[in-house]
């Protein structure tokens, strides 16, 4: 056996040698970036260039494999490995980290062969890698997309040891970069306060970025960064990283900077409690890492991930999205059909596409009045809605609207049927006081019977009733007392295996209900990331639906998702801003309503009346269309963001007066992404009944040159006022 070993082995060693010397060098490219990887003549693959296109492809081949190496490369020579492993002669972090089947801690993987293969929107990349000890393969997967200049990246794990082996790490890529100096800018919060933006320089050593929720990947930090390369991370201009981890769990970023000045990132999941165990002829893919580099600021970045989005990456991205009325902040809990009829009516009247119910409508042993009781069970309160669902949405169907429903299928409070009949579904520990978090406990998703218990939860209610139109699938508890029956003495495998459980339950979901738009809600903001929105048509950005918190949170959202993906409500938070300014700050993004028409006067329904028109109107400009953002509330008291039709025909430009300075100095707003041989009509809409415009542009005629150099008065001294333009090519 061990005689026959070392004859593959060496067969092997000469397969790459043969591989390397006649595809030493590897190109992975967009219109915009270039990416070079070489096979050094020890035959492993280094990076050796990450940047601007190169324009002839002989220079492609000019750079040295250790050209990077660091101030000890005298002694020790050595590049930035594409894939380093453990106990190699990088003293840095490593990609991958295997105890293989005899104990050791060591991997060094070799180049084996590689080749392109075409896919919707690109070329894709395959690279393999095998270890020259141990059976152990790499496959690396880079997919290209030329126009959008996105790069997405992940790689597979396989081996063919006697035993099983322990991934003790496991990045999904590792990328490098020489420059004067890093800056990154990171995004952070908690309920009610997603996706807040901050920055620093990254000096000597490691900064990590990471979660341990399990469930999700986000809450106090998000599935993506930027870094700003010689230059802090600016808008409109330098060089910038932008990357996102498309995994709905524990993540982990890695910046380390070197001894010498070089900076690696290394996304992946994080390894946290998960020493996962891989059997031989299994193969452990690691999540999708999407990365573009802007030349032009963060403005292109976003733009590039956007386009992306919409064309390859988010359900249904070419289709259009449903303005909604949901019932939660109207009613709570205590609701019957006949005030859920009378709201669909008020949808009806607001001139919304859909009715959404929300949580309460389910169970009967434990009737759903709180959030303590109920979860797990599935079947339509009979007191409260004796009609079941088919009554309401032959209701819906009748006020003209369509209907819509909340589940939150993960989840099980203790006080619930299900949990009394299947305890052992519950990620919970056998040994331990049980800690709730919300009355909840998460179920286990690694269990292939729960993950059929949680399709049919949806299956169910699609197969009864097929008039359903639309899911608002929540999420509103992390693991806790983080103990898998299912797993029993692995418990390494608990955190992965529940995460890829919840795609195996999307993936049949849309599979066989592909029609079928769902929002992705979890407490608020916690779940955006693209592998979750490949099954979902959009999310919820936060419960805080107070307009100046929202113009931040859905700026830092903006940042790596498209409008149309993001889901914004109008609401009664903060009722000193007016109806106007709430909706007009909801009208950014996928435009919804949670408040009832009790609460508003007649004007301020016909302006809500209006403002929805004129957002369905202009939907396929905002929703589709390139998004500038122009003021940075981070950066002044004012907010400033327009949108541009593909054709440059339409533009729509939102501002906005947060809490400006007594007598600070006003500047004009200059537009972006216009067609500067074009005219156009400036239109202010979304004003309230009987109101007219007072801005000096309304229905005047500019040049796209003069509206982007000089620009339009707009701002204002008043607090919390907002103003809607639209701008026509004539």
């Amino acid at each position: 056996m061990k005689k026959q070993l070392l004859i593959s082995f060496f067969a092997l060693l000469s397969l790459v040698c043969i591989n390397a010397e006649n595809n030493r060098t590897i190109r992975i490219s967009t219109d915009n970036i270039d990416l070079i990887l070489q096979v050094g003549e020890n035959g492993r693959l280094y990076q050796t260039y990450l940047g601007k296109k190169l324009l002839y492809e002989r220079d492609v081949r000019d750079f040295p494999w250790n050209v990077y190496a660091a101030s000890d490369g005298s002694v020790s020579k050595r590049g930035w490995e594409v894939y380093s492993g453990s106990g190699n002669e990088d003293f840095f972090e490593p990609a991958l980290g295997i105890s293989h089947s005899d104990g050791n801690l060591s991997t060094i993987l070799y180049y084996v062969t590689s080749y392109n293969q075409p896919v919707e929107g690109g070329v894709e990349t395959v690279i393999q890698l095998r270890d020259d000890q141990y059976p152990v393969d790499v496959i690396l997967h880079y997919v290209a997309y030329p126009k959008e200049n996105i790069i997405k990246t992940w790689s597979e794990i396989k081996h063919q040891e006697r035993k099983p082996i322990i991934l003790s790490t496991y990045a999904s890529t590792m990328l490098y970069f020489n420059n004067s100096s890093y800056y990154l800018t990171e995004f952070s919060g908690d309920w009610a306060k997603e996706a807040h933006m901050s920055s620093q320089q990254l000096q000597f050593g490691k900064k990590v970025i990471d979660t341990k929720l399990g469930s999700r990947a986000a809450m106090h930090a998000y599935p993506f960064f930027e870094v700003g390369l010689d230059q802090p991370v600016n808008e409109h201009q330098g060089t910038v990283l932008m990357g996102t981890l498309g995994w709905t769990g524990n993540f982990r970023f890695t910046f380390e900077v070197d001894n010498v000045g070089n900076l690696r990132v290394i996304p992946a999941i994080n390894p946290y409690a998960s020493n996962y165990e891989l059997k031989a002829g299994e193969v452990f893919s690691t999540p999708e890492f999407i990365f573009t580099l802007s030349y032009n600021g963060t403005g292109e970045g976003s733009r590039n991930f956007h386009e992306w989005a919409i064309n390859y990456s988010l359900k249904d991205g070419q289709n259009n999205r449903m303005t909604l009325l949901n019932n939660w902040e109207n009613t709570k809990f205590n609701f019957n059909e006949e005030i859920l009829v009378k709201l669909m009516k008020e949808a009806k009247y607001l001139g919304v596409d859909m009715f959404l119910l929300d949580d309460g409508w389910f169970g009967n042993k434990y009737p759903r009045k709180n959030d303590r009781a109920g979860l797990g069970d599935w079947d339509v309160t009979q007191d409260k809605l004796p009609g079941g669902i088919s009554a309401l949405v032959k209701s819906a169907e009748k006020a003209g609207v369509k209907f819509g429903i909340w589940i939150e299928p993960e989840m099980v409070n203790p006080k619930s049927a299900l949990f009394e009949k299947h305890p052992d579904w519950a990620i919970k520990l056998p040994n331990r006081e049980t800690y709730y978090y919300r009355n909840q406990l998460v179920l286990d998703l690694s269990n292939p019977k729960v993950q059929d218990y949680v399709y049919n939860v949806v299956a169910g209610i699609l197969e009864e009733n097929p008039g359903v139109a639309f899911f608002k699938w929540d999420c509103n508890s992390p693991i806790t007392n983080i103990y898998s029956p299912y797993w029993k003495e692995k418990q390494g495998q608990l955190y992965i295996e529940h995460v890829r459980g919840i795609y195996n339950v999307l993936k049949r979901i849309k599979k066989n209900y592909p029609d079928v738009p769902m929002m992705l809600c979890s407490g608020g903001g916690a779940r955006c990331d693209y592998e979750a929105l490949k099954y979902f048509t959009e999310f919820w950005c936060s419960d805080n639906t107070n307009p100046v918190e929202r113009i931040y949170i859905q700026w830092g959202f903006s940042q790596f998702f498209p409008a149309k993906a993001m889901c914004a409500h109008v609401t009664g938070w903060n009722k000193p801003a007016s109806v106007k300014f709430r909706t007009d700050v909801a009208s950014m993004c996928k435009l919804g309503f949670d408040i009832g028409l009790k609460e508003l006067t007649t004007g301020e329904i016909a302006y809500c009346q209006m403002a929805v028109a004129n957002w369905k109107r202009l939907q396929n400009a905002i929703m589709d269309g390139m998004q500038y953002r122009l003021v940075s509330p981070y950066e002044s008291n004012h907010m400033a963001i327009n949108y541009v039709s593909k054709d440059r025909d339409k533009a729509i430009l939102f501002a906005y007066d947060i809490y400006p300075r007594f007598k600070e100095k006003l500047m004009p707003v200059k537009l972006q992404g216009l067609d500067s041989n074009k005219q156009y009509r400036v239109d202010e809409i979304n004003l309230m009944p009987a109101t007219h415009s007072k801005l000096k542009a309304n229905g005047k005629i500019y040049s796209g040159d003069f509206l982007m150099k000089v620009g339009l008065n707009v701002f204002g001294a008043t607090n919390l006022r907002s103003h809607v333009i639209e701008l026509t090519a004539q």
